[in-house]
């Protein structure tokens, strides 16, 4: 009987997203009557609470929501780090909607994304400091989380030094900060981009510099520095208006809309640069409005502004190459480290428990090194095609030989900086060996309200 009565609730469609700004309540029931209108494409959870105690909620959209797919690439969007610089918050939403109405209607460009990537969206990192936000178009309260702390601020940083970063314990950093940490071990991302206001321009990694050779002309440049910049331009050239360069009048120009981060104004803690050093994820901040705070009236053209760029960064979580590594026995192994010739990155870039790799990489010719423990280094040259427009890079799958006795050949990788606290590439949130210490209770929790929500 009472099943029957919840019957009309879970067949019916979403509710019809208005073109304003909806509340931390209304996103929050928008989000659950969405997963629930569409079980067979979207799949909500949450990934821990803010420090008020409310859930950061992410929805997972794809043929395979509810688990990582070998194969399929993890790509995400976070919303609302600032808590008054709203707008992301309601083009993820409108994102959503449009997602899942092409999908629905049997578009191609949408059954491509939803068939080849699964795709988180968070609409809020901060809520609390939503809560605080003031209308107001710069400068105003709600920037931090309840406790005062800039999020984008709060991250480990490989360019502050072991000695300081050990005196912020992980259990001491933001319960927002922590819970973002936690996720990024749960699922092993490709792609992401962070969404900002009181600015017209993406900007990318890397954020800091303590002065050494990543600093170049005023920049502070990555060893993927050209694929962070055709990134930043894929945005930016799609957008409506940001590869002009000079939308803001209170904002310094920027040519072709895009900037490096640490030549716009360093900034230690920063979440992209985490994502990149600690969890293989390239990730970009894109600041999308000149007032942090838009007058409601300009959301639906700004979400017009918004809506082809956001689909196609999306689809940018296709480029490079991917695959499995494979031991002397054809078994898939985990921490093998997968590197490209010239792109020495602080923590290598390692197969996550499936074997698998994905390395972003615009099209051209690569060398790659392939090391892992017990096995001969394999080293390999492969021309890497243009992935995105066929919406899959290219696959290619690493068979290592064995070592029949130990020798100096085998595996040895050459951190840059300490990676104790790597990330530990186990798809669906468990973790092995070393790890921020703390998070054992956070991922049970979220493994907890998962259940909940399925």
């Amino acid at each position: 009987m009472s099943s029957l009565l919840f019957l009309p609730f879970l067949l019916a469609p979403a509710l019809m997203l208005e073109f304003r700004y909806h509340s931390n309540h209304e996103m929050e029931q928008y989000l659950i009557q969405t997963s629930a209108s569409n079980p067979d494409i979207t799949h909500l959870y949450s990934i821990g609470r803010s420090v008020r105690g409310q859930q950061l909620r992410v929805l997972a959209l794809g043929i395979y929501p509810h688990h990582h797919t070998v194969g399929i690439p993890e790509f995400k969007y976070v919303a609302n780090m600032h808590g008054n610089e709203v707008l992301g918050r309601e083009l993820l939403l409108q994102l959503i909607e449009e997602l899942i109405r092409g999908y629905r209607s049997n578009e191609t460009w949408s059954l491509q994304l939803l068939n080849s990537t699964r795709i988180h969206i968070m609409p809020t990192m901060n809520p609390d400091g939503f809560n605080m936000a003031d209308t107001q178009c710069q400068h105003g309260q709600g920037r931090t989380n309840y406790n005062g702390i800039d999020l984008n601020r709060n991250f480990p940083d490989a360019f502050v030094g072991q000695q300081s970063q050990s005196q912020l314990s992980e259990d001491k950093r933001e319960a927002e900060v922590r819970a973002v940490m936690g996720w990024l071990k749960t699922e092993s991302f490709v792609l992401s981009a962070n969404l900002h206001g009181g600015a017209m321009v993406a900007s990318y990694p890397y954020d800091n510099s303590n002065g050494g050779s990543e600093l170049v002309g005023g920049a502070s440049v990555t060893p993927d520095d050209d694929v962070f910049v055709h990134l930043s331009k894929v945005y930016a050239q799609n957008h409506a208006s940001m590869h002009q360069g000079d939308i803001c009048k209170d904002s310094r120009p920027f040519p072709e809309g895009i900037t490096n981060g640490y030549q716009w104004y360093a900034l230690a803690g920063g979440m992209q640069d985490y994502n990149y050093v600690w969890a293989q994820c390239l990730e970009i901040t894109l600041e999308l409005s000149c007032c942090k705070f838009p007058p409601v009236e300009e959301l639906p053209a700004l979400w017009i502004d918004n809506k082809k760029a956001l689909l196609a960064f999306i689809q940018q979580v296709h480029l490079g190459i991917k695959g499995r590594v494979f031991d002397g026995s054809g078994v898939p192994v985990q921490n093998a480290v997968v590197e490209v010739k010239g792109r020495k990155n602080m923590c290598p870039f390692r197969t996550d428990k499936h074997g698998e790799y994905y390395r972003l990489l615009l099209p051209g010719r690569y060398s790659f090194t392939v090391t892992y423990p017990g096995h001969k280094v394999l080293t390999e040259t492969l021309d890497v095609p243009y992935g995105p427009d066929n919406y899959s890079a290219k696959i290619h799958d690493f068979h290592l030989r064995g070592l029949a006795t130990e020798s100096s050949q085998e595996a040895q990788a050459n951190d840059t900086i300490n990676c104790s606290s790597t990330l530990q590439r186990e798809v669906g949130g468990a973790m092995t060996g070393p790890a921020w210490s703390g998070l054992a209770l956070g991922v049970s929790l979220v493994m907890v309200l998962r259940s909940l929500i399925d």
